[in-house]
């Protein structure tokens, strides 16, 4: 039976910012739990296959079951039910909230957390897999019990055309469907197996859409490293872009974290033109996903191609007359000598960048996707190195279990797309902004804020305390080390992150909102809550958010915004727009003014004239990007 493990640690090859607190990771023990548990989670699995269709996320139905158990807690109040025009009483709305609260309670973690499942794309887990395949690490990354439950997944959120989505809730696209496809091979299924024939009908309805050929370009680069596509049907990414000098407009440090930090391994993986051992399983597959035998496919023609399903960003003309030269002109003579030297230096400083953030991030590093492709990265340049050990060792963190199977982490765009109608375009949605290990700081944040709200404070002080203890243990505490702006990196020191401390990335409404819940629990009493946070450390975070707001008033969510606008007509994802470049947002605005306008009534003093600038900045651009239907 499955058990989540929290605020644990294991092995010599992680490290630690905080004995880490936050941390969640599931384990598998074969003797664990009761029959009567082990058939109530079986219960819980079929329902949710039956449903599937219907109903498409996981209710955290295993996670719950486990914390309410250790959480046994007073009995929650009964339910108060009104008829449509009966009269709501103050009495009917405390017992309300006190319902709610303690059944949040009895799911929080014994660290002052909630966990949950943080997911919803189907992309992140296929990458993941494609990588330990690659390093022959599958089978030792992934008990069977593990590969059962990927499998599961994979089955369960298996549209009825046969296809896969970009995401749960959406329809079939020949990127999800290929990845989710080559995974179940690579995990040991045949091209007629899967239950209720899945492969046969996954790859009639890739085959029916045009085969690989038209995957997108992210879906281009992993099948190429596998084998099963050639790197002349890639777009270049070369490594050089990141010798160019760092005044240049279109430097790659001066790109959003996240879109940089994918195409740093891209790059060095692209400059080595790696690929995989080609196996019986790796020509065989050759053979399943094309509509024409492999040896005759046009890689040029291929290498613009793009399936409608995934079609949502084309590309400008400039962007493809850009690909076409440095394809055509600039990739034959940079893998020749004596410029092939100028690749070796590139693909050295790329590297150089990736152990410093692997470094920084305990080898979590920023996000999913990138954790796949470094973790490649670092096994093609010595695969026996202390870097491999520590990637393998913090896969864990990203791994969560749930009635559904096991899937990837990444944040709440889990959330949007349980609400979201058919009409909702997703596509907007920022990539970049779905990738981590879970929620853990944001959730406990909005959290601490509800139950503040509910004026039930007195009563469930025993939670709050609990949450008071995560959100102090979880700040960030240090810069990152040495020369790091050098490196492409912001202050950080006294920021908080999406979900942990060991994260060390910095978000402006992150910190923000773990700032309101300090200074709102430091008004109560320290029996109560605990000790409330240093001063010190309040105005460390004060810093960081002054530090991220944007000439136009804004605030971006990581890193202040260095790059002009006219970046994005290169943006070579084709299912997303607004890729490249940071940008300031409404909400992130929002919390870091209120946050601000909080601290300086309760302390007034540190910084004031900058904060009530700061403060009027916000609020100016808030009305200036007001659309003329209020939103």
């Amino acid at each position: 039976m499955w058990r989540l493990k929290i605020a644990e640690g294991g092995g010599k090859w992680l490290t630690t910012t905080n004995d880490h607190v936050g941390r969640q990771h599931w384990e598998f023990d074969p003797e664990g739990g009761t029959p009567e548990e082990r058939a109530q989670v079986e219960i819980m699995r079929q329902e949710f296959k039956k449903n599937r269709f219907r109903i498409k996320q996981s209710a955290d139905l295993l996670m719950r079951m486990q914390l309410r158990k250790e959480n046994p807690g007073g009995e929650i109040p009964t339910a108060v039910k009104l008829k449509e025009a009966e009269k709501i009483t103050k009495e009917a709305t405390a017992t309300t909230l006190q319902r709610a609260i303690s059944f949040y309670s009895s799911i929080q973690a014994h660290d002052g957390h909630w966990p949950a499942e943080s997911t919803g794309a189907l992309f992140f887990l296929p990458m993941m897999v494609m990588a330990l395949y690659l390093t022959g690490g599958i089978d030792d990354a992934l008990s069977p019990a593990h590969q059962v439950e990927i499998k599961r997944y994979i089955y369960n959120h298996q549209n009825e055309d046969g296809g896969w989505g970009f995401h749960i809730m959406g329809p079939s696209t020949t990127f999800g469907s290929l990845l989710n496809y080559i995974t179940l091979r690579l995990l040991g299924e045949g091209p007629e197996g899967g239950e209720d024939g899945a492969m046969a009908n996954g790859r009639k309805w890739i085959l029916d859409h045009g085969g690989a050929v038209g995957i997108a370009s992210w879906g281009k680069f992993w099948l190429s490293v596998l084998g099963i596509y050639e790197w002349d049907g890639c777009n270049p990414i070369p490594p050089e872009f990141w010798l160019l000098p760092k005044s240049s407009p279109v430097h790659p440090g001066k790109l959003l974290c996240y879109c940089r930090l994918v195409y740093m391994p891209m790059s060095y993986l692209y400059g080595k033109r790696f690929v995989g051992p080609i196996t019986g399983l790796i020509q065989s597959m050759r053979e399943e996903i094309y509509t024409e035998p492999y040896h005759k496919i046009n890689w040029n023609k291929a290498r613009n191609t793009c399936a409608k399903e995934d079609l949502y960003y084309p590309h400008p003309l400039v962007q493809d007359t850009l690909w076409g030269f440095l394809h055509h002109l600039g990739e034959p003579v940079l893998q020749r000598w004596p410029f092939s030297k100028l690749r070796e230096k590139a693909m050295g400083l790329a590297m150089k960048h990736i152990h410093y953030e692997d470094n920084n991030t305990r080898y979590l590093c920023i996000g999913n996707v990138e954790k796949a492709l470094c973790l490649l990265a670092c096994w093609v340049e010595d695969p026996g190195s202390e870097a491999c050990k520590r990637h393998l060792a913090r896969l864990p963190d990203y791994f969560w279990l749930a009635e559904d199977g096991l899937k990837m982490q990444a944040c709440s765009l889990s959330l949007s797309l349980s609400f979201c109608s058919s009409t909702v375009d997703l596509h907007r949605l920022n990539p970049f902004y779905v990738q981590t290990f879970g929620c853990q700081m944001w959730d406990a944040a909005f959290a601490i804020q509800a139950i503040l709200s509910a004026n039930l404070s007195q009563e469930f002080a025993q939670t709050l305390k609990k949450a008071h203890g995560f959100i102090k243990a979880s700040q960030v505490r240090d810069n990152p080390p040495g020369d790091y702006q050098a490196m492409y990196r912001h202050t950080s020191k006294g920021a908080w992150t999406f979900a942990i401390q060991d994260h060390g990335w910095q978000v402006s409404d992150c910190t923000s909102e773990g700032l309101k819940c300090a200074l709102l629990l430091s008004k109560m009493a320290e029996e109560e809550v605990g000790k409330g946070l240093e001063m010190e450390r309040i105005y460390d975070a004060v810093n960081v958010i002054l530090s991220l707001q944007s000439d136009n008033g804004g605030f971006p969510a990581w890193e202040p915004n260095e790059a002009p606008r006219w970046l994005e007509k290169f943006n070579p994802t084709e299912f997303f727009e607004d890729t490249l470049i940071e940008r300031e947002h409404v909400e992130c605005t929002s919390s870091a003014v209120q946050a601000l306008a909080m601290f300086r009534k309760m302390h007034k003093g540190y910084r004031s004239k900058e904060i009530e600038i700061s403060i009027a900045r916000g609020i100016q651009y808030i009305d200036d990007v007001q659309e003329r239907d209020g939103s």
